[in-house]
């Protein structure tokens, strides 16, 4: 017989253990699929991946979300290294953004991107310039996400359907450059004290906004 407190002691045990993600080896006989990974069918899928992809191979994932990516590029400038670009990075998978660029060091801070830049396509600018002329050789309005002079108020702003949403680093914002070049800078309508929010919420905000205008939401229950 167990006492009250042994009781209470196996449930902070239990509250502590860390969370299992994922899924362990698959039970045999294994699937035919080709989508497949044997190695994760054996070892079990702890990747930060939807219930929907478990076991699949990388390759396998990127074709699947390649059928039904939006238009919607999204471009970092990556000119001190910023923490902030993984979390931004993470968003645009999350809403299945077709494409993300970084512009300056093709080196960046990947941790708070949790992966999910291997299933995204990657484009290296080494500059604002470079950025700019691919855009305009693609038709691609630029839109700069800043709280500068001018900008209009993202929440009652049409958003382009091919925009490529530029945000800058935390602190000094989108550069000079780049918010010349823009075909439209938009804000966020902020209320409270602080002069700005942080540059990963920011993206976070517009992607959604675009997701808003131009995305086919679904009617039910997301789960």
């Amino acid at each position: 017989m167990t006492s009250p407190a042994d009781d209470s002691t196996a449930s902070r045990a239990a509250a502590d253990a860390p969370r299992q993600v994922g899924v362990g080896p698959h039970p045999g006989p294994w699937p035919s699929d080709p989508r497949l990974d044997p190695e994760l069918l054996a070892a079990g899928d702890r990747r930060n991946v939807e219930d929907r992809f478990r076991y699949w191979r990388r390759e396998a994932i990127i074709a699947e979300l390649d059928l039904h990516r939006h238009e919607l590029h999204v471009a970092i400038e990556n000119l001190e290294h910023d923490a902030n670009i993984g979390s931004v990075v993470r968003t645009a998978n999350a809403f299945a953004v077709d494409a993300f660029h970084i512009v300056g060091r093709r080196r960046w801070n990947r941790r708070g991107a949790m992966v999910t830049d291997r299933y995204q396509h990657e484009i290296h600018h080494p500059d604002a310039a470079h950025l700019i002329a691919w855009a305009r050789e693609r038709d691609r309005p630029i839109v700069a996400i800043d709280l500068v002079e001018g900008a209009q108020p993202i929440e009652r702003t049409p958003l382009p359907r091919n925009a490529l949403l530029v945000v800058g680093q935390e602190g000094p914002g989108v550069s000079a450059e780049i918010l010349a070049a823009a075909d439209l800078v938009v804000g966020i309508t902020q209320f409270g004290s602080t002069r700005s929010i942080n540059v990963a919420a920011a993206a976070a905000i517009a992607m959604h906004s675009w997701i808003l205008q131009h995305a086919e939401v679904p009617a039910g229950p997301l789960r």
